[in-house]
């Protein structure tokens, strides 16, 4: 393979270049382990040797992990845990090696990546933006396996390496420095200075490892003091993960069995652990998703001959919460200049604190420069007219869920822009090709669906009509990415794919309401099936008065199977909008003060009796089944172009459990013929809102995705 160039320079230090041939990023694959060896075998015979290097030939990676690839190739869990061993015994004997050996960082040092650095016996990184270390292995249902769950706790302590291995969390170069992950930062061109330097101190017995603070010493040299943390701990994770995941357990048991027992032991579990975990549907379903992401990056988003047009400046138009949010990740995270407008000065105002308070939140946690923190800032320029517009690439609208009202933006977008500006709607329900309808140039006019919060939640949907340039549509999709954005591309229609496929699962859970099924009783129980909040949460985050303005154009879009529930807009005409009022399902504090609790008021309101509890299975099948279905509806009609971009959209954009895999990936899991026919029972039941898709019981025939038995994937990194 070549993955390995070793080149001795005129100080005696052999400096280990990884460039894996005919790859863009790093990745350790099992064929690399006797390369690695080998070339181990050859330097341990040299009795000249003084130290070594090991840096990347990638000009923007070190390692990004381990290639699942790999696990493909495993039939069983001791076929998976084989490979943990490997790992093990080579980074163990990297450990033992007779000289120093310095890991010269640049660029993601992930999973594998880090695996490898830390046994090295000093780290040196740059200070680069794009440095970036972490053992991610949790998002894809598995855990470190080549040492990382023993030696993460050496460097860092016990409690920084749990959260780390627990939330999959990447740390910045500062963060390293100050959790004791890197011995030194420096900037790129004086890495390799530092890391000859940092070989010598050590060869000269002059680098001693840095002490950690006494009190985390002390917390973790005594049982008691380490089985509070495993508890505390232990408790979160549950309370995080309702036991729907089994990979934070594991990586728990691993880092106690280690530090219990002795690392002999720590490694056997972890590798045990590692073989067990590869073989869970979790860990399929994760790593569906994975592959699923990377191959969307890959795809064509329209004709090969559209290429994005540069975008320097955008405008936004509307300073709410959705309209700052935008201003902040196309400043923050895309690095554009922003043009935010607002017929209110008040509102201009409140969107800059937002912006300034998200801002400084992310210096106090990944270690920002005030510098950094002020040329962010300053590249949002707040303004009550169209000052300015004249030069704007781009322009997104965040105003009001009203028809008219986004003609107007329009209209005034079209007069005081040039004739290449992209006009791109955020509407959430309304049909793109209606607020084209106007237009002057209704090809440059596109959707951009983000969804509340923008700097947190994931996903963009990019919304098309049959007339949209397909320069613009790539132009669209690429800023969409600089903005950190995961991109699904959608056809237009009412409620595009996400929202439409949210729709009947939350008029079922009205329904439900409506039967005297206690609000509590559905949130929890969807809740534990894996959604990161019940639909009465979801909808009370979201507003109801959101919610009524899209549950009509539904209902005249799809007809009867989308009537709205009628509680919705019984509860409007109460006063209840969700949090913003303070009320809605439940009652919010408006300080935030403690957890919402659920408003009894509501069910006198509605003229309900609640107590009716339903088996938990009866209210999972008659909520998220109308869900899957309502996807394959949207996949049959061309409203999304791929199943996985429907299982993307699905996980990053409603909280679709992420270890089912998506609605697809659960619907070949379940059995399309056994879904048909629990729709039909339900049908049969509670009316013809159930009735299956069109061939639903054979939609996947023919699909190699619909027996998925364990993970086969083909491209990725760990």
């Amino acid at each position: 393979m070549n993955a390995f160039h070793m080149q001795k320079d005129d100080r005696n230090v052999a400096v280990i270049t990884v460039d894996l041939p005919d790859e863009r990023m790093n990745v350790l694959r099992a064929e690399m382990v006797d390369e690695c060896g080998a070339l181990l075998d050859t330097l341990a015979r040299d009795n000249t040797l003084r130290g070594v290097i090991i840096t990347s030939g990638k000009p923007d990676n070190f390692i990004a992990g381990a290639d699942i690839r790999m696990l493909s190739a495993c039939d069983s869990a001791e076929d998976a845990a084989a490979l943990a061993r490997a790992g093990q015994a080579l980074f163990d004997r990297l450990e033992g090696f007779p000289v120093p050996v310095v890991a010269a960082i640049h660029g993601p040092c992930l999973g594998g990546g880090l695996e490898l650095a830390m046994a090295c016996h000093g780290r040196v990184a740059t200070d680069h933006d794009a440095t970036r270390l972490g053992l991610p292995e949790v998002q894809l249902g598995l855990l470190p396996g080549s040492g990382g769950t023993q030696r993460l706790p050496a460097l860092v302590g016990l409690p920084q390496a749990l959260d780390m291995m627990l939330t999959g969390r990447q740390l910045r170069p500062r963060q390293a420095l100050r959790q004791g992950l890197v011995d030194e930062l420096v900037p790129p061109p004086l890495l390799m200075q530092a890391a000859r330097a940092r070989v010598q101190a050590l060869a000269d017995g002059k680098q001693t490892r840095r002490r950690r603070p006494w009190h985390q010493r002390l917390l973790e040299n005594n049982t008691l003091g380490r089985h509070l943390v495993y508890r505390q701990v232990g408790k979160r994770v549950h309370a995080r993960t309702q036991g729907n995941y089994p990979a934070p357990e594991r990586i728990i048991d691993a880092v106690r069995t280690g530090l219990e027992s002795g690392r002999r032991a720590g490694l056997a579990a972890e590798a045990r652990h590692f073989g067990t975990l590869a073989m869970t549907p979790q860990a399929e379903a994760l790593m569906s998703l994975y592959l699923a992401g990377n191959a969307l990056k890959k795809a064509p988003v329209t004709s090969p001959s559209a290429t994005p047009r540069p975008v320097r400046t955008v405008g936004v138009l509307g300073a709410g919460l959705m309209g700052a949010g935008i201003a902040h990740v196309t400043s923050t995270q895309a690095g554009r200049n922003v043009r935010l407008k607002d017929v209110s000065a008040e509102r201009l105002n409140e969107a800059m604190g937002h912006v300034h308070r998200q801002i400084r939140t992310r210096q106090r946690r990944q270690g920002l420069s005030d510098f950094e923190v002020g040329r962010r800032l300053n590249r949002i320029t707040p303004t009550l007219d169209y000052s300015g517009f004249g030069r704007l690439d781009m322009v997104i609208e965040a105003v009001f869920e009203d028809l008219a009202l986004k003609h107007r933006m329009l209209a005034d977008v079209e007069a005081h822009c040039p004739e290449t500006v992209i006009f791109a709607t955020n509407t959430s329900s309304i049909p793109v090709a209606q607020i084209a309808a106007p237009a002057r140039r209704p090809e440059r006019v596109i959707g951009m669906h983000y969804f509340s919060p923008v700097e947190r939640m994931p996903l963009l949907e990019v919304i098309v009509t049959d007339r949209t340039d397909p320069e613009v549509i790539a132009t669209t999709v690429a800023l969409g990415r600089d903005q950190g954005k995961t991109v699904i591309v959608v056809q237009d229609g009412a409620g595009f794919y996400v929202n439409r496929i949210l729709a009947p699962y939350l008029n079922e859970a009205c329904h439900l309401l409506m039967e005297g099924v206690p609000i509590d009783h559905i949130d929890t129980t969807l809740v534990r099936f894996g959604f990161p909040m019940g639909p009465f949460a979801l909808l009370d985050q979201v507003g109801l008065d959101v919610g009524g303005k899209v549950g009509p154009i539904l209902h005249e879009a799809f007809g009867e199977r989308m009537r709205p529930s009628p509680v919705g807009e019984r509860l409007l005409a109460q006063g209840r909008r969700g949090r913003k009022s303070g009320k809605g399902f439940y009652r919010h504090d408006r300080r935030g003060r403690g957890a919402p609790k659920v408003d009894a008021a509501v069910y006198t309101e509605l003229g309900v009796q609640p107590g009716q509890r339903l088996p938990a299975q009866e209210i999972i099948d008659r909520t998220v089944l109308p869900m899957i279905n309502e996807a394959v509806r949207c996949h049959q009609e061309g409203i999304i172009r791929h199943r996985r971009d429907g299982d993307i959209g699905a996980v990053f954009g409603i909280g679709f459990p992420p270890f089912l895999g998506g609605p697809f990936h659960q619907l070949a899991r379940r059995g399309p013929k056994a879904v048909a026919e629990r729709l039909n029972e339900l049908q049969t039941r509670h009316g013809d809102r159930f009735e299956p898709a069109p061939g639903l019981e054979k939609v996947l025939e023919g699909d190699g995705s619909a027996s998925p038995a364990r993970p086969c994937p083909s491209v990725g990194s760990v």
